[in-house]
């Protein structure tokens, strides 16, 4: 019973000294950080940049073409304008010299004089 006893009491037991062998050290990984975006929400995010960059594009082309056009137009209606103003200042000018004074005065100075026998009377346009 002693031999049982003593197999109980860890006092008496004595344990030979092991040598540890440190273990390797384990390979330090770096903190894998939480992505915020996946490849294909990148991949999505440029493309719907891109296509916004590319109607940025379009619509100041479109908007640049339109200036351009409004600035051609303008630059016909004041020349339409000026070319009215003209025709109506030589419309002006026709009925002052189309006057019968001024037609009889002009014959008068030519040398022409008035025979009612020669006359014609045209009908009016």
């Amino acid at each position: 019973m002693a031999l049982e006893a003593r197999k109980f009491d860890h006092a008496y037991i004595q344990e030979p000294e092991i040598t540890r062998v440190p273990a390797p050290a384990p390979e330090i990984q770096p903190e894998r950080r939480k992505k915020w975006f996946t490849k294909g929400e990148k991949t999505l995010f440029v493309a719907f940049v891109a296509a916004v960059a590319m109607f940025a594009v379009i619509l100041l082309q479109a908007q640049s073409s339109l200036n351009e056009v409004n600035k051609e137009i303008q630059l016909i209606q004041s020349d339409i304008t000026e070319t009215a103003k003209q025709n109506h200042d030589l419309s002006i000018q026709v009925s002052e010299k189309s006057t019968y004074e001024r037609i009889w005065g002009k014959a008068r100075e030519l040398g022409l004089s008035l025979n009612e026998k020669n006359v014609k009377v045209v009908p009016g346009q």
